[in-house]
């Protein structure tokens, strides 16, 4: 029986088209891409990414490629975003500000009163110690100012800071992001949830095999 195709697949597969109406020598300059005549590669959260020059597929791999999987929608459309909709000239203030001024959108996803962030820091709050390997293992640079902090890459070029503080008798446990103030220079305001989704998803993935 044929798999039914979700709402995700299909945009996966619209951007796809998309993708590939854009130039990508383009795309290697601006971000000094490897490549070779059937992909493209960039690093996306500690893990190498291809992107097929013909069909616009993107795929992962830990290991040379010797494995590869198919990459998931939050993956998929911020690297798109990226190579795609990013400005021309886009470039680092390396001014971090918290990501909720970045747009005067206060009720957007990135509010940090919404459950996202807290259900986020709830799973992290009493595994400080797990945290901290799992950012280490995403080649992440420990930083002062709370319980658990880091300078990440979401791409080489485009770092983003985590911050977190466990519960107390006061307050609940926190999670704060702050990133460069050109971050919507790189992709779109909304690409950042799918972005910052992924990288909740690889931390916890590595807390999990730091637990085995």
């Amino acid at each position: 029986m044929t798999k039914a195709i979700n709402n995700y697949d299909k945009t996966k597969i619209s951007m796809a088209h998309v993708f590939l109406q854009y130039d990508q020598a383009t795309m290697i300059h601006k971000y000094s891409l490897e490549h070779d005549s059937g992909w493209l590669y960039i690093t996306f959260i500690n893990r190498i990414y291809r992107i097929n020059r013909k069909t616009g597929n993107v795929q992962w791999s830990d290991h040379n490629f010797e494995t590869v999987y198919e990459s998931d929608y939050n993956e998929t459309m911020t690297i798109y975003d990226v190579l795609c909709y990013s400005k021309d000239r886009c470039h680092l203030s390396h001014e971090f500000v918290n990501i909720n001024s970045l747009s005067s959108v206060r009720t957007g996803n990135l509010s940090p009163n919404r459950g996202f962030f807290q259900n986020t820091a709830d799973f992290f709050n009493g595994k400080t110690v797990e945290l901290r390997n799992a950012c280490i293992a995403l080649s992440g640079k420990e930083l002062e100012k709370g319980d658990v902090a880091f300078k990440l890459n979401l791409f080489p070029f485009l770092p983003i800071i985590i911050r977190f503080l466990e519960a107390d008798d006061e307050f609940p446990a926190s999670l704060q992001i702050l990133a460069d103030r050109n971050t919507l220079d790189y992709m779109h305001y909304e690409t950042l949830m799918f972005a910052l989704t992924h990288l909740f998803s690889r931390l916890k993935e590595e807390m999990r095999i730091e637990k085995r």
